[in-house]
C-alpha cells in the first residue's frame, strides 16, 4: 500500500485479528451501547448504519495515514467482539502503545488478553518496538486484569495524563518490553 500500512491477518489460537470491515456492524452496535466505550474511543455514541461504517472508515484511514495497525478481534466462532491496535507514533523512539476495547458479551472469555499479548509480541517482532505501553483509567479493574495477564507491568500513575469524555483523567502506565529488548543481553 502506498503510504500507508498493510493491516495484517495474525492468528492467535483459533481466534484472530484482522482488518476492519464493513460486515462487522453488529460488534459496532453492541459498542454503541455500552456506557463507556464510546467515552473513550470513536465508536459511535448513538447506533446507526451510517455511523457504524464512519467508525470503519477511519479505521481504514488510520493505516493509510500510517497512524497504526487498527484490528477487530475475532473469536474462534467468528464473531468479532472487539478492536486492538498498536499506535507508532513513538515507534522511532523505540517504543508503541496499543488500546483495546472487547463488548460485554464477551468479557471475561481471556480474548482481551490474549489479543493484547499477541499484538505485542507482533509489534516486537514486526515493528522492531522495544517497548509496548498501556494507558488505563485506575478504577478500571478488569482493565487492568487484562494487562497484567498479557504480561504487562505497571509502572505508576501518570497524573491528569490526558482528557477522556471531555475531563482530564489519570492513567495507569503499563508497559511489557518485547522483541530483542526482552532477551538478556550476550555475556
Amino acid at each position: 500500500m502506498v503510504g500507508g500500512l498493510a493491516v495484517p491477518r495474525i492468528r492467535f489460537g483459533e481466534r484472530v485479528l484482522r482488518e476492519w470491515a464493513y460486515g462487522d456492524a453488529e460488534v459496532l452496535r453492541e459498542a454503541a451501547e455500552d456506557p463507556y466505550i464510546p467515552v473513550i474511543t470513536t465508536v459511535p455514541r448513538e447506533w446507526s448504519e451510517e455511523a457504524g461504517r464512519a467508525f470503519v472508515e477511519r479505521q481504514f484511514r488510520r493505516a493509510e495515514d500510517g497512524t497504526g495497525y487498527p484490528f477487530a478481534i475475532v473469536d474462534e466462532r467468528g464473531r468479532t467482539v472487539g478492536h486492538v491496535g498498536v499506535w507508532i507514533r513513538d515507534l522511532d523512539l523505540g517504543r508503541v502503545s496499543i488500546g483495546y476495547w472487547v463488548v460485554a458479551s464477551a468479557r471475561g472469555s481471556g480474548i482481551a488478553a490474549a489479543a493484547v499479548g499477541t499484538l505485542a509480541e507482533w509489534a516486537g517482532a514486526h515493528l522492531g518496538a522495544a517497548r509496548v505501553e498501556l494507558h488505563i483509567e485506575p478504577w478500571n479493574a478488569g482493565s487492568v486484569r487484562t494487562a497484567e495477564k498479557a504480561g504487562f507491568t505497571c509502572e505508576g500513575l501518570l497524573r491528569s495524563w490526558g482528557e477522556v469524555g471531555g475531563e482530564r483523567r489519570d492513567m495507569l502506565m503499563f508497559a511489557r518490553i518485547v522483541g530483542s529488548a526482552a532477551r538478556p543481553a550476550a555475556s
